[in-house]
C-alpha cells in the first residue's frame, strides 16, 4: 500500500469523531508490532520516531526510518510516518528527505512568546517542505525522566484563548493539548479534564492531539476521542508490554540465549496491545 500522509489520516479521523492511533517505535520489533496490530484491527496507524529514539540510535535517523518506510509500504492498511517531539532544528530539516510526512515540533518548555516564535519559524520551514506540523501548548510533562507538572502548576494546562492565538499565529496544523495526561506513565491512573477539552474543541479549528496516553484508562481515552481528540500518542504501553513479556519468558527459560526467542514474545505482546488500543479509540459509541 502507498505510504499514507499523517495529515490525511488525522483529518479523516476527526471528520468521523474518531482518533488515529500514533505509536512511538524504538526498535524494528516495535515497528513490526504496530503494523501487524493495525492490520489485525484493519485500521490506519501512524508510526512515530521521536528525537529521543533518534538519539538512542546514535543520532542517526535513517536506519529506523527506512525500516519503518519499508513496513509502511508493504502494509495492508494505511501507515504514515511522523517525527515526534523534535527540539533540534537540524533534526527537523532531515524529516522530509527521510520519508516523514509530518513532524511534531516541541518548544513547549519555553515561555509562551518564545514557544510561539520558535514554532512559527519551524512551521514555516516545514510547510515549505510539504510537512504537516503539530506543536504543543501547555506542558504534558514527564519526558526525559523529569516528573510531570502538578495539574495546577502554571503552564501545565492549555488555555483555550491562548491556544486560539497560538494556532493562528504559528500556522500549525494540529495542537497537542495538556489536559491531565503525562508522558512515561506506567500506571493507568490519569484523569483527564474533559470540561477543558470541550472548551478547547469548541474554540479551536485544528485537530487536537493527546500525548501521554499510555497512562490514561480505556474509558477516559474513549471519552477523550468523543470529546474531540483526533490523534492519540502511545509509547510507554508498548514498552511495558514488551518488557513484561520478555521478563516472564526469561524467568521461565533462564537458559535462553537466542534473542529471537524472547523478542518474538515481546513483539507479539506489543501487537496485541496495539490492536486492543486501536479498538478502544475507535469503538462505536
Amino acid at each position: 500500500m502507498t505510504l499514507a500522509q499523517t495529515g490525511t489520516l488525522v483529518a479523516e479521523a476527526a471528520a468521523k469523531r474518531r482518533a488515529v492511533a500514533a505509536f512511538n517505535i524504538i526498535t524494528l520489533e516495535h515497528a513490526e508490532a504496530v503494523v501487524a496490530g493495525a492490520e489485525a484491527a484493519t485500521s490506519p496507524v501512524v508510526l512515530q520516531i521521536s528525537e529521543n529514539a533518534v538519539t538512542y540510535r546514535y543520532g542517526r535517523i535513517l536506519p529506523l526510518a527506512r525500516a519503518a518506510l519499508a513496513l509502511a509500504e508493504a502494509a495492508t492498511v494505511p501507515v504514515a510516518l511522523h517525527l515526534d517531539h523534535v527540539t533540534q532544528d537540524a533534526l527537523l530539516r532531515q524529516a522530509a528527505d527521510a520519508g516523514f510526512s509530518s513532524v511534531m515540533y516541541d518548544a513547549s518548555r519555553l515561555p509562551y512568546h518564545q514557544n510561539l516564535t520558535a514554532t512559527r519559524a519551524a512551521a514555516d520551514w516545514a510547510h515549505s517542505q510539504g510537512l504537516w506540523v503539530e506543536a504543543e501548548l501547555g506542558q504534558v510533562g514527564g519526558k526525559g525522566g523529569k516528573p510531570p507538572l502538578d495539574a495546577h502548576a502554571p503552564g501545565a494546562r492549555t488555555g483555550p484563548e491562548e491556544a486560539c492565538q497560538f494556532t493562528a499565529e504559528t500556522g500549525i496544523d494540529a495542537l497537542a493539548v495538556a489536559i491531565g495526561s503525562s508522558h512515561a506513565m506506567t500506571t493507568r491512573t490519569a484523569v483527564l479534564d474533559h470540561a477543558l477539552l470541550a472548551r478547547l474543541d469548541e474554540a479551536l479549528r485544528v485537530p487536537l492531539v493527546l500525548h501521554g496516553s499510555s497512562g490514561v484508562p480505556d474509558d477516559e481515552l474513549a471519552r477523550a476521542v468523543t470529546g474531540g481528540i483526533a490523534k492519540v500518542n502511545i509509547g510507554t504501553a508498548l514498552n511495558a508490554a514488551m518488557t513484561n513479556a520478555i521478563r516472564a519468558y526469561l524467568a521461565d527459560h533462564p537458559k535462553a540465549v537466542d534473542t529471537r526467542s524472547y523478542l518474538t514474545v515481546g513483539r507479539q505482546a506489543m501487537t496485541t496491545t496495539v490492536t486492543r488500543l486501536i479498538g478502544v479509540l475507535n469503538a462505536d459509541s
